[in-house]
């Protein structure tokens, strides 16, 4: 039984992407200390309208993963980032098959909470706006509710090891998200049922999420 490091993180969200972990089992748990648009690693700024992030006091940082961007409001989250060594029983070769058990996991621990959900096994959809907002798309192993995504991951890879970045929203905020993307942009209608929120306790819901971690 392989045991895992349980860590708290709190602060720059674009610091703590930039971080090179260490090739072992962790799970730390991160919370921002400012309104932060996460770009993905395909990503370009100008994809964002700067003006309007300005303006809003959103801080625009980049991530080593892929997918679209993603908004973090202060309190409004919970984010989970898993470390694989490779070598480890968690760690797959295939890419896509790599995330499905992440998805497991938190299907698991949202079903218990009495959410009605599903882990997308299939290749990735992607929609009209998915290169601009990780929730306008559809991942392998991403959590789905009958309307919207419940849980979005993303994964980056080294020779050393996996690292998966994870996170479902407590609130959700389509009317920024919208404002954003630079022109033409979805309307904040569009951007609305994107996302299924988890109505939980955050800590709770990290509770839970570290005792369901595979051993």
């Amino acid at each position: 039984m392989t045991d895992w490091a349980i860590q708290h993180s709190h602060g720059d969200a674009g610091a703590f992407h930039a971080i090179d972990p260490a090739p072992a089992r962790t799970a730390t748990f991160h919370t921002v200390d400012r309104p932060t648009l996460v770009l993905g690693s395909a990503q370009t700024e100008a994809e964002v309208d700067a003006r309007v992030a300005s303006t809003m006091g959103v801080e625009v940082v980049r991530r080593r993963s892929g997918g679209g961007a993603v908004l973090l409001m202060p309190g409004e989250f919970v984010w989970l980032d898993l470390v694989i060594p490779a070598g480890d029983p968690l760690f797959d070769v295939d890419v896509a098959r790599a995330m499905v058990w992440v998805g497991e996991m938190w299907r698991r621990v949202l079903t218990g909470l009495g959410a009605v959900v599903d882990v997308h096994r299939e290749a990735m959809v992607r929609a009209e706006w998915s290169r601009q907002v990780c929730w306008a798309g559809m991942g392998t192993g991403e959590v789905m509710a009958t309307r919207g995504k419940m849980v979005g991951i993303s994964q980056r890879r080294t020779r050393d090891l996996a690292r998966f970045q994870t996170m479902c929203h407590l609130r959700w905020r389509p009317e920024l998200v919208a404002a954003l993307v630079s022109p033409p942009r979805p309307t904040a209608a569009t951007v609305a049922p994107w996302a299924a929120l988890v109505s939980a306790d955050p800590a709770e819901l990290q509770s839970a999420l570290a005792a369901a971690l595979p051993r």
